[in-house]
């Protein structure tokens, strides 16, 4: 079964949460995709992602790009896995595919948002319920991450 995370953003943004996430994937050896629930989301991570510090570098496409399946690191709208990702995020909003195939998902959710907190109780219930091993974890006011289910 897949390990599922639900990261409850509380004191930073996706913008500032997530490079170091994906960063931390990168360190792992694995291949990422991002998926988002618009592809205004996905175009604006993409412009972030290239400037979002200066001394950090993060490879990655979007799905319209060429090359997808050569990327360490996708953006995309869609629900498949074009370069063999073993990790998916999920960010805005964003309808999970089936995840049985990766070895970790990662609902990133955005805690001043009724809608993306709603939408994650109701993944949380349906992945649990699928068997999958579910964990929540929620910043503290450090924005380090507190595991809390």
């Amino acid at each position: 079964m897949t390990e599922i995370l639900f990261y409850h953003l509380t004191e930073s943004t996706l913008e500032d949460a997530l490079p170091g996430l994906l960063e931390r994937s990168i360190g792992r050896g694995w291949r990422v995709v991002v998926q988002t629930g618009s592809e205004d989301r996905r175009d604006v991570l993409d412009q972030h992602l290239w400037t979002f510090r200066d001394d950090s570098f993060l490879a990655h496409a979007t799905d319209r790009e060429a090359f997808p399946a050569e990327q360490p690191i996708l953006l995309t709208t869609g629900d498949g896995n074009q370069n063999d990702a073993q990790i998916r995020f999920l960010v805005d909003g964003a309808e999970p595919p089936d995840l049985s195939g990766y070895e970790r998902a990662v609902f990133l959710f955005d805690g001043h948002d009724a809608e993306q907190v709603e939408a994650a109780r109701a993944h949380w219930k349906t992945t649990k319920s699928a068997g999958h091993a579910v964990t929540y974890w929620q910043q503290t006011a450090d924005k380090r991450w507190e595991r809390k289910a």
